[in-house]
């Protein structure tokens, strides 16, 4: 995912001299002298007075038509930031009406002249076909040059490309070494892919200490996916001292943030009294929460919640119902419960199990 950002908000000075008459080294203080400047063409002044009208800075309303005049008028003149922000506007559809291959041409202009973000947002293009063809080679080429420059976001991207052998040959060691650079940025994801790199052994010697090393970066960070994993190396003792109490923590961290097999395995963790009371009320909290996103082993369990009475009431219906959808997830267990338990229905129970169960599925 590439979250856009505009760099408007940080003022460019130029030294003060005939040289760069048209530049706003007055623009903190004297926002109609950056106007005046910019009218008599100073490219610095124009990209300034495109940032205020973008984000309604130093009393100028916000105005992303204005913003979008003005970047172009720096932006022609050669300015990388200004060329930047155009192409942000015209991915955006702020100010202009939403064109990607315009963003492109924008991106590419500023890329040519090094400027990191936009070789970064051009790789993301490339990468995802957006205003240009698809092209995972000339993802990787721009990813590669914004970080050579040191960019967190490209050096991440550049990992999941080698990774996965898109526009590159598949090489685990040149992805955990670009991994290894944005993850000691402190970028969440790039700790998180170190980390699982680190779990599986992959371009790596597997190492759970490392791995929780960086999944716990990661995840004091917020990053759900690092929760979880934390939680499960606690849970089975990989890397750290067995702690069910302190699985059921990070479990929990990520389960609130919706991660779907969080939610599950907090649900085992109460239904087993594991770090915390068993409460199957709880475990059924949870595993409905995963099922209701495709969890195939919570709807399954939630099945063998209702079929026992286990925190909810006894009843077979229920039961049939998760174990169909458990089914359709492709839990084959489910099929033979689901098989077992008609035997002690009635004909209309099984018909408003299977209705229920289309009910479900067109909902979630």
């Amino acid at each position: 995912m590439k979250i856009l950002h505009k760099i408007c908000f940080v003022l460019l000075f130029a030294t003060f001299s005939s040289a760069y008459a048209g530049s706003c080294f007055e623009i903190p203080y004297d926002v109609a002298d950056c106007k005046v400047r910019a009218e008599k063409g100073g490219a610095t002044a124009q990209y300034n007075l495109g940032g205020m009208y973008d984000n309604g800075y130093y009393g100028v309303p916000q105005n992303y038509k204005e913003a979008v005049k003005w970047y172009r008028k720096a932006a022609e003149q050669g300015l990388a930031e200004a060329q930047y922000n155009l192409g942000i506007m015209y991915e955006t559809g702020e100010g202009v009406l939403q064109d990607d291959k315009e963003a492109v041409k924008w991106y590419r202009k500023a890329a040519v002249q090094g400027y990191a973000d936009a070789q970064y947002n051009l790789g993301v293009m490339y990468r995802n076909g957006d205003g240009v063809l698809q092209n995972y080679k000339e993802a990787v080429k721009w990813y590669r040059k914004a970080a050579e420059q040191g960019y967190a976001k490209a050096q991440y991207n550049l990992g999941v490309m080698y990774e996965n052998g898109r526009g590159v040959l598949q090489d685990y060691k040149e992805a955990v070494k670009w991994y290894r650079k944005a993850a000691e940025q402190g970028l969440a994801q790039a700790q998180y892919n170190l980390g699982w790199m680190y779990g599986n052994g992959l371009g790596i010697t597997q190492d759970y200490k490392e791995a929780v090393v960086w999944y716990r970066k990661a995840a004091e960070q917020g990053h759900a996916g690092a929760q979880y994993y934390l939680g499960v190396m606690y849970a089975y003792g990989k890397g750290v001292v067995q702690d069910y109490k302190e699985a059921v923590v990070w479990y929990r961290k990520a389960a609130e943030q919706g991660f779907a097999s969080a939610q599950y395995y907090l649900g085992v963790m109460y239904r087993n009294g594991e770090g915390v009371l068993q409460d199957y009320k709880q475990a059924v909290k949870w595993y409905r929460k995963a099922a209701e996103q495709g969890h195939a082993k919570a709807q399954y369990n939630l099945g063998l919640r209702y079929a026992n009475g286990q925190g909810v009431p006894n009843d077979y219906v229920m039961a049939h119902m998760y174990w169909n959808i458990a089914a359709v997830s492709g839990y084959k267990g489910a099929i033979k419960n689901r098989g077992l338990i008609e035997k002690d229905m009635t004909s209309s129970q099984i018909a408003e199990a299977q209705k229920l169960a289309r009910e479900w599925m067109r909902k979630h």
